[in-house]
């Protein structure tokens, strides 16, 4: 565990049993015993390295008998993703939620590496500061839903 921090740890051992499985069910009490933390560290690291901008749907029940199910999801082809992510953004988008779903666009080859570090560029807090982070988020929502649109049309060529 060297220079790894928890939170770390808990995500590549979460990752890797997802490598072999599209879901898991996990209990936070005995994952945080197994990891010696607190309960509060496992739902950090599930909400923020798990969601659904990078690739992952979660579902908990509480209670006694509760559980946390983490699901893989596997996007669909060409213009179909195009379209579940485009729900996805909804009206405001946060910068680093951007940056998760440009990777998502990567690792299924819809774009290059070139073309999303060019359209983070544009999309970056630095280009689209302004006084209200809320209309920030919403014009990177809108520009993001632009890009996917012409994106959809590249496809269809």
């Amino acid at each position: 565990m060297n220079n790894q921090n928890i939170s770390d740890v808990i995500e590549a051992y979460l990752k890797q049993i997802l490598a072999e499985q599209e879901q898991i069910e996990i209990r936070r009490a005995e994952m945080a015993s197994q990891f010696n933390c607190v309960p509060s560290q496992i739902n950090y690291v599930i909400k923020t390295r798990f969601t659904i901008p990078k690739g992952y749907i979660v579902e908990s029940k509480r209670g006694g008998g509760g559980y946390i199910r983490i699901i893989k999801v596997t996007l669909s082809t060409g213009s179909e993703i195009l379209l579940e992510l485009e729900e996805m953004i909804g009206n405001k988008l946060s910068e680093q939620d951007a940056l998760s779903l440009l990777q998502q666009l990567y690792d299924n080859e819809i774009i290059t590496k070139r073309e999303g570090n060019l359209f983070l560029s544009l999309i970056s807090k630095q280009v689209l500061q302004s006084t209200n982070e809320k209309n920030e988020q919403e014009l990177r929502a809108r520009l993001f839903k632009a890009f996917l649109t012409r994106l959809g049309y590249e496809e269809k060529e």
